[in-house]
């Protein structure tokens, strides 16, 4: 039904057009008070808020997308992301926000900020605490320049590349149940194959979740390759640095590699605590608390660096890090990593998304469009050198390519995930990537010579469908 509102059409409509799934946590009678229950609904409504909003105008900035469209192609289908039929919503396009309410509890609103994406507000806040930021972006026109600071001449031809293998490769991996919106595939650094779904350009910045994990990573190394930090030394939380505080032998190499043993739990998106203030580890992106007064006031649980954690109070507290470390030296935080990693490497569509207080959710609320996330792979093939600048440290792509401590199974380094442990294999060893939510990948894989993007929100296990996809690309290429 529409509703107009001080000259504002707002739309409201219920989700039970479209979707009849309900998440596990909504079928399943909770053993919690009634109180939890709604609790529960809020959050689920407050993450709703936040993907209808991006969905608008993150993802749809360049190609203008309904509120209809988004909640049936990024919300509806994905019911372990709280979905509920008995949703209703109200878009402002004036105001730029999208506001979900489940029944019986508070609203909930994400406001778009521009440049820092959409925002979940606080129950019952109207604006963010921080002042938005417009990026100078310097990335050059990209119609204008060679790849790959720019577009032209991005694809290459090879003899030893079999075309018609990769145009085979792209068919299947597009004709899959896996809700594919791109791929791209590159050999000796220029582009040999890309599909986009219906509505995705090679520009459309769509939600990479975890993989920006391995952009706080990156970050981190511009920063220890511009002397400001040491990989080696104590985390420089300075809350920590107490005698009878055993948080201060946590070193950065710790959070890197997801072993600092805070206490910090991760209760994942299924079950009847998935949205909760007790699961710590994903409240970071379905209420609008300050992230990192969230993850800086944990205690420690376990010693660091003797057993890996997938936790996202590690890469946030390198946020932080990174933040504090910034502004120390008299640079602005919210356009760092615009200025310090993506103008150099002539990526122009990342979006990375802030808490209501301007800190940076970049353990997964993060945009990059696929061609940027190539860009980004052959910094990383490249071994951090970007056209003649050597921009990362020397042995950094070793580190993070080099199984963690406390990983018992070889398959993750520093905030980047192996195949050491042959999980893949169809996939080479020495391969590493960016991973995301639902299949949000960047390979890299140096005996090969190759970087593989593959983005779209799918439902399952997308291992299978990511060591075939990557498995008959390599297969197009005689080395």
């Amino acid at each position: 039904m529409l509703h107009k509102q001080c000259g504002v059409v707002a739309i409201v409509i219920t989700l039970a057009m479209l979707s009849e799934n309900l998440p596990l946590w909504a079928q399943t009678p909770l053993e919690t008070k009634e109180g939890d229950q709604q609790r529960a609904l809020e959050f689920a409504a407050a993450m709703s808020a936040h993907h209808l909003c991006a969905g608008l105008w993150v993802v749809g900035r360049s190609h203008p997308r309904s509120a209809e469209l988004v909640i049936a192609e990024d919300m509806a289908p994905f019911p372990q992301l709280g979905w509920q039929k008995s949703f209703e919503y109200q878009v402002d396009h004036e105001q730029h926000t999208a506001t979900v309410v489940a029944p019986h509890t508070l609203p909930r609103s994400a406001r778009y900020t521009g440049d820092q994406g959409c925002v979940i507000l606080p129950a019952g806040d109207t604006d963010v605490q921080f002042t938005p930021v417009t990026l100078l972006r310097a990335t050059p026109d990209p119609a204008t320049y060679d790849w790959p600071m720019g577009d032209r001449y991005a694809h290459g031809t090879f003899t030893e590349v079999h075309q018609a293998t990769v145009e085979a490769a792209l068919d299947w991996g597009m004709d899959q149940p896996q809700n594919t919106r791109a791929i791209v595939a590159l050999y000796n650094g220029r582009i040999i194959g890309e599909r986009y779904a219906s509505g995705f350009t090679k520009d459309t910045p769509q939600l990479s979740w975890s993989e920006g994990k391995s952009l706080t990573a990156t970050l981190i190394g511009l920063l220890v390759q511009q002397g400001h930090l040491s990989i080696e030394g104590p985390a420089p939380v300075a809350a920590w640095q107490h005698d009878d505080d055993p948080r201060r032998t946590i070193r950065l190499k710790d959070l890197l590699q997801m072993s600092s043993g805070l206490d910090f739990t991760n209760l994942g998106l299924t079950g009847p605590t998935a949205f909760s203030e007790a699961n710590e580890h994903m409240r970071v992106y379905f209420d609008g608390l300050d992230i990192f007064a969230h993850v800086l006031n944990q205690p420690a649980g376990l010693q660091p660096g003797t057993q890996w954690r997938y936790r996202n109070s590690d890469p946030l507290t390198l946020g932080w890090i990174i933040k504090e470390t910034v502004e120390a030296a008299g640079e602005e935080y919210l356009r760092f990593p615009q200025r310090a990693l993506f103008d150099r490497i002539g990526a122009h569509s990342p979006v990375l998304e802030t808490d209501p207080y301007g800190h940076f959710i970049l353990s997964g609320y993060d945009y990059l469009s696929a061609r940027d996330w190539a860009r980004f792979g052959l910094l990383y093939l490249w071994e951090g050198v970007w056209l003649g600048e050597q921009l990362l440290p020397l042995n950094w792509t070793e580190f993070v390519s080099t199984p963690a401590p406390g990983d018992g199974g070889n398959d993750y380094g520093g905030l980047f995930w192996l195949n050491r442990g042959g999980a893949l294999d169809r996939v080479p060893a020495d391969a590493y990537w960016a991973s995301g939510l639902m299949g949000q990948t960047t390979m890299i894989i140096p005996s090969r010579d190759v970087v593989i993007v593959r983005l779209g929100p799918s439902p399952g296990n997308t291992r299978p469908y990511l060591n075939g996809l990557v498995g008959r690309l390599l297969a197009a290429i005689n080395q």
